[in-house]
């Protein structure tokens, strides 16, 4: 006995067994029992998501011997014949073969003829799209007013192409990609039925790896039980699949986020040795850091098709929301490159190093109430080195004192110098105890913090409130709370951390109401000022009053920029 694939032993029979596609078998539904049934229908969708297999069930309806109804009784002679594909009024044709308008004048000559066997005589054209310009002229009339015991069943996976004049002429539907967890929940009852030995996770694999197809779920199990010898084992799917180990991907957004290279190359060297598709490793990076940004931008989102959130929120804390995006962008543009590059391995090795080259500044992980390293060793970090190249004259850091025994509000005082400028010395700006510290203090010791990205919009949005030796608190509104995810606030500890030399915590309060002296309300009080000073030049300016007065001209008002 001849073996039957899994795909055409599985396919529905009935609108009870479709997947997926509740809207469509609906409407049909309840035409058949209404009897009201269009005269053409187009049903349009991806590849295997059951477009021909509705048109056969709508066949078999439409000419059940036990009457037309939307339960086939599956057992008389028409619809078995259905079943099997040798039902002589229904008519299957592929357009893809048959593109000529000699074929359809062929094809409609045969309309006028009563069924021989059934009540109608339907017409299956699959991929419709093919047809030649001519054909589809050819069709117009007998697809607007076919003899009432013809239906006609257009299906197509690009709508796009087909002539505005036929898609008036027929009910459109358009079938929907299979979710992951509705091709899982088939193929599960599946094995069940047919007694395959399954591991857990393999199920869910298969239904990933068909993209919305749920003929491609079955042909890719049919490929995994002949691989496994029987029987689905998920190592067996990775190599038949060529799939990239989860713990992988993990791993290498761990040494992106500690700017550890031979951590990366080291897993590219595994990677080729148990021959994965090293493709499929930039679209799998891509996914995972598209979930780490998720969770960053909307805490606590799940997503009912994954299951590792955890894993997935515990990198959320080890990256940056704005090396998230940066590391996507690289991943997605470096899969489109992967052909240009001399072999796959070079391309995704310099896709991986290109990530580290281009970060904004590196994501620190840790305690940010701890001091670095180098703070303890006595020698001076890399951040202090750099604010201290930005800004030689002068730091901002807690002057020396006694140690408060509570946490009390502080000010900032005027620097003092302490060195003359030939001998190069920095200065220092001391902090002194105050009930109110005033914005101005804290906008500039930002401007020492180097900071970027997300990190910086937060510091620019926020207003020291009160600070001691070890604790500083900002006021931040309402409105932008969203900006001070618990990343953000470790990393600017840290930032205020290694400029002050000693360990920060931060804290953020809101207080609505208030108007916050923040760096960015200062900065947009200044821009203000300019322009209205800029304003106020161009309309006293001799020669634009003259020109005002003489030729009737007008100033427009967003053409005034201030001068750089």
């Amino acid at each position: 006995m001849s073996y039957q694939v899994l795909a055409r032993k599985w396919r529905p029979k009935t609108f009870d067994q479709l997947v997926g596609q509740e809207h469509v078998s609906q409407a049909l539904i309840n035409g058949l029992d209404q009897e009201r049934l269009h005269h053409a229908f187009l049903f349009t969708g991806t590849r295997g998501v059951g477009k021909t297999t509705i048109a056969r069930i709508l066949a078999k309806c439409l000419n059940c011997e036990k009457g037309m109804s939307s339960k086939p009784c599956g057992e008389c002679g028409s619809c078995v014949d259905v079943d099997e594909g040798r039902f002589v009024d229904m008519i299957e044709i592929d357009a893809a073969s048959r593109t000529g308008v000699d074929d359809m004048r062929e094809l409609l000559e045969s309309v006028q003829y009563t069924p021989s066997r059934g009540r109608y005589k339907v017409y299956i054209i699959d991929e419709v799209h093919m047809l030649s310009p001519s054909s589809f002229n050819a069709l117009l009339k007998t697809l607007e007013e076919p003899p009432p015991h013809v239906k006609f069943v257009l299906a197509t996976t690009d709508p796009q192409k087909i002539p505005v004049t036929i898609l008036s002429r027929c009910l459109r539907f358009n079938l929907r990609r299979l979710l992951p967890d509705q091709i899982s929940a088939y193929l599960k009852t599946l094995v069940e039925t047919e007694g395959i030995e399954t591991e857990p996770e393999t199920l869910t694999i298969l239904s990933r790896a068909a993209d919305g197809s749920m003929r491609d779920g079955l042909s890719l199990l049919d490929q995994a039980i002949a691989f496994g010898g029987g029987k689905l084992v998920m190592s067996d799917l990775e190599k038949m699949l060529g799939l990239v180990d989860h713990e992988h991907v993990i791993s290498m957004i761990r040494a992106l986020a500690t700017d550890d290279a031979k951590s990366l190359l080291s897993i590219v060297d595994e990677l080729v040795a148990q021959s994965r598709d090293l493709g499929s490793v930039l679209l799998n990076l891509a996914e995972v850091l598209h979930r780490v940004t998720l969770v960053q931008c909307a805490p606590g989102y799940r997503d009912p098709e994954r299951s590792d959130w955890e894993a997935i929120e515990k990198l959320a804390g080890l990256i940056g929301a704005e090396d998230a995006q940066l590391f996507y962008q690289i991943a997605i543009k470096g899969r489109s490159e992967l052909g240009l590059a001399p072999d796959p391995r070079t391309g995704l090795e310099m896709t991986l190093l290109r990530m580290l080259a281009f970060r904004p500044a590196p994501a620190e992980t840790g305690s940010t109430t701890a001091p670095s390293p180098a703070r303890e060793s006595g020698q001076p970090d890399k951040a202090s080195k750099t604010s201290s190249a930005a800004q030689p004259t002068a730091t901002h850091a807690i002057g020396k004192r006694n140690p408060p025994t509570e946490a009390t509000p502080i000010a900032a005082t005027s620097a003092k110098a302490e060195a003359t400028q030939a001998e190069a010395t920095q200065a220092e700006a001391t902090l002194e105890i105050m009930d109110e510290p005033s914005g101005s203090d804290w906008v500039s010791l930002l401007n020492d913090l180097n900071l970027s990205g997300q990190v910086r919009e937060l510091a620019r949005n926020v207003q020291l409130k009160s600070c001691s030796n070890d604790r500083w608190e900002f006021v931040i509104a309402p409105a932008l709370r969203h900006l001070g995810s618990e990343n953000c606030v470790d990393r600017l500890g840290e930032a205020i951390s290694n400029q002050l030399g000693h360990a920060i915590s931060v804290r953020l309060v809101d207080e609505d109401g208030r108007k916050l002296q923040t760096a960015a309300a200062i900065d947009e009080q200044k821009l203000r000022q300019t322009m209205t000073e800029a304003e106020k030049a161009i309309r006293d300016d001799p020669t634009v009053k003259e020109l005002e007065e003489q030729m009737g001209a007008s100033v427009v008002e967003d053409s005034i920029q201030p001068l750089q």
